[in-house]
């Protein structure tokens, strides 16, 4: 499987047993892009390598929707179904535990502490996809698909209003995104963490800006 390489084999056996559907911030795009950061990360920080690329490819083997009440219940389900995978390909169980607990410890909703270099270097990997340039695209198109407004029409910044992100896109970004950065795990990971969230703050000063009152004068 191009992409995961030298993993290609492992790619092509795990990657069959993806949930199907139609969500498109977590599909085998976003897969590709979250091996890619986990790449870099671990030819900075190590890691083993093929434990890194299982955990990857089935970090969301199984499919909760955001707006789900079991959300948080997503990473343990999806660390359960994993190790079925892995072990009908003959694994050897401690390597499964390894991934295991990296899927379960990758959700921010979950709150598992990532015990492991390999399971740190899936969270921060999967975090930041959700920051940057492709968090802004996938912040948006949740957004439509949770049926959520863009902004609120009359106090976008949440001023004197509580913040919303299941009523408005752009809450999700001072409601999570914009404090990812501060809880990277590897060296790596912040690092690029902090370009991110330039980019995602950039955007909200701007978005804020060109809708403000007087704006298009």
């Amino acid at each position: 499987m191009s992409g995961f390489a030298p993993f290609e084999a492992l790619a092509a056996a795990l990657l069959v047993h993806l949930p199907g559907g139609d969500d498109g911030a977590h599909d085998r795009a976003h897969i590709a892009r979250v091996w890619a950061n986990a790449t870099r990360i671990a030819a900075a920080e190590g890691g083993d390598r093929e434990v890194i690329a299982a955990a990857v490819l089935l970090h969301d083997c199984v499919h909760v929707e955001k707006s789900s009440p079991l959300r948080n219940q997503a990473s343990r389900l999806a660390a359960e179904r994993a190790s079925e995978i892995l072990a009908g390909i003959d694994w050897e169980q401690h390597r499964i535990a390894a991934v295991a607990h990296a899927i379960a410890a990758h959700s921010f909703s979950a709150g598992i502490p990532p015990e492991t270099l390999e399971a740190r270097i899936l969270q921060d990997a999967d975090r930041l996809d959700a920051i940057g340039y492709i968090g802004i695209a996938r912040c948006f198109y949740t957004g439509g698909r949770m049926g959520s407004a863009l902004y609120h029409p009359d106090d976008p910044a949440a001023s004197s209003r509580p913040l919303d992100d299941r009523a408005y896109a752009l809450d999700h970004f001072r409601a999570k995104l914009l404090t990812l950065a501060s809880g990277f795990q590897t060296q790596t990971g912040a690092r690029l963490a902090v370009e991110r969230t330039d980019v995602l703050a950039h955007f909200v000063a701007g978005f804020e800006a060109e809708i403000s009152p007087g704006s298009a004068e």
